[in-house]
């Protein structure tokens, strides 16, 4: 039996990923805000439901956190009751959320004094990602400890990068978060511009996905874009989150980027509209009503 493995978050992301590491063998014990999902994977066995961050960190040499945002996990790790009230000498507290990096940065300094070590790991590839393992995963910390960590990533992804020191992670995630929000709504504008001119949008991803204006987006979230189907994978005020730390790391590091900010004002934007629930492929609909026209009409 490996060893006992702490998990906190147990979300649309999260829950699968504890899933992957408890059927390969990992014992978890487990923890999240809403207890009854913490209390239901524990009856699929080889599970522990713990009642508070602090108990997931006295029970295990390894806590990984996958939470929503930068207030969610301050609080989870060094809130009353988190995991730094219990974190065990040498241990590893791996955060795979998508959080800012100054935030990180502040908390593994925290770690530290207590005798332990982080990294922060964000991850691409979306619930689908989750659920199948195949996950990409961003690491910055120590090569030490990535190594440490690798195994639970081998499990949880199919690529795991260590990308840098401490922070590191959280950076190369907001990248990731840049070209992906650019992608989608790049192909959004595509598709509307292709249907309202009366090509089938099936044709349009059809001729595009041959040539150099493919991408994995397009193939990920083209049954969502035909059916108008947006049950969130990842939601819009997710996304616009994580534009926003994007955007604050480009103040800091005094970069432009324009696009990026433009895409952001359009989460905003559906946001407004009540969609922020749904899942980031819904940007679609905005351009639609700019349009006034629904994809896949008269195509």
């Amino acid at each position: 039996m490996a060893e006992a493995v702490g998990f906190i978050g147990l979300g649309i992301m999260g829950r699968p990923m504890a899933e992957n590491l408890m059927e390969a063998g990992y014992e978890l014990v487990v923890h999240n805000r809403s207890p009854e999902k913490a209390e239901e994977l524990a009856k699929e066995g080889n599970a522990t439901a713990a009642d508070s961050p602090r108990e997931v960190a006295e029970a295990c040499d390894t806590v990984i956190t996958m939470l929503p945002d930068s207030p969610d996990v301050e609080a989870v790790v060094a809130g009353e009751g988190g995991v730094l009230e219990g974190i065990r000498d040498g241990a590893l507290l791996v955060d795979m959320s998508t959080i800012s990096p100054v935030v990180t940065e502040e908390l593994a300094a925290k770690v530290r004094e207590k005798g332990a070590s982080m990294l922060d790991a964000p991850v691409s590839g979306g619930d689908v990602g989750a659920i199948e393992g195949a996950l990409s995963i961003m690491v910055g910390g120590t090569e030490e400890d990535f190594e440490r960590a690798r195994p639970l990533f081998d499990v949880m992804g199919k690529v795991a990068t260590h990308v840098g020191p401490t922070g590191a992670g959280q950076v190369v995630k907001a990248c990731n978060q840049i070209v992906v929000a650019l992608n989608i709504e790049a192909v959004s504008e595509a598709l509307v511009l292709g249907s309202k001119a009366g090509v089938a949008p099936e044709k349009v991803v059809e001729a595009l996905s041959g040539g150099l204006a493919g991408s994995a987006v397009m193939e990920a979230k083209k049954e969502k874009f035909f059916s108008h189907d947006f049950e969130p994978g990842f939601r819009i005020e997710l996304h616009h989150k994580d534009l926003g730390i994007a955007l604050a790391a480009g103040r800091e590091y005094g970069v432009a980027l324009p696009v990026t900010a433009i895409v952001d004002q359009m989460l905003e934007a559906s946001k407004a509209k009540g969609r922020g629930d749904r899942d980031h492929s819904a940007l679609l609909t905005l351009l639609e009503e700019a349009a006034q026209h629904e994809i896949g009409e008269g195509g």
